[in-house]
């Protein structure tokens, strides 16, 4: 029941706003997300939470996605299709909203590694070069402006972004995270996708 009640109510919002987002041009059905995202947009294995991610960020892919800019492959298997018809209005709208939903953490990695995974996080690996998640991601990984928030999302979709980003899928990303991700060990994603999954 509860289930029911959110998608109706995310169908109420977006069908208040969408003859504004029609008459710029730009459409777009919220089922396109809510059916892979979840009607509370909490994510299921392949696609990660929506809920709580910073709008900017948001936002910003839907539009990587819609140029296929964002070129990992379920990117172009699921999204790029999806976000075709998402233009500018859509995209900001979208990101708004999908930002005000209360996140919940995964919970899903292993418990075992998310003491390492909170050292490599928050003091990153000085041996290596590799500076601290947290300068980038915020000290409790919520994210700023452009920047993903990363706590709580899904243990198996941070290890599988990491793993891509380092296998050169990283077209939408920015320096230093390239450089960072194809430096970590698969031993470091474990952990940092153990830890991440858990933070609130």
């Amino acid at each position: 029941m509860r289930f029911v009640r959110s998608k109706i109510a995310v169908l109420a919002i977006v069908a208040s706003t969408a003859p504004t987002l029609a008459g710029d041009g730009d459409s777009f059905d919220i089922r396109n997300c809510t059916w892979c995202h979840g009607s509370s947009a909490q994510g299921f294995t392949v696609a990660p939470r929506l809920a709580g991610q910073k709008a900017r960020y948001i936002e910003k892919q839907l539009l990587s996605f819609r140029h296929h800019v964002r070129d990992n492959p379920f990117s172009e298997q699921y999204m790029w299709g999806a976000a075709e018809n998402v233009g500018p209005n859509a995209a900001r709208y979208l990101a708004v909203y999908f930002s005000t939903l209360f996140p919940k953490p995964a919970n899903d990695g292993y418990g075992e590694l998310a003491v390492m995974g909170k050292a490599i996080y928050e003091e990153g690996i000085p041996d290596s070069n590799i500076v601290s998640c947290a300068v980038c991601h915020g000290p409790n990984a919520e994210g700023i402006r452009q920047i993903p928030r990363l706590g709580g999302l899904s243990y198996s979709y941070l290890k599988r972004r990491l793993n891509q980003w380092g296998q050169g899928y990283h077209a939408a990303a920015e320096a230093p995270m390239p450089r960072i991700a194809s430096e970590l060990s698969p031993d470091v994603i474990e952990a940092l996708a153990s830890y991440l999954s858990f933070v609130e």
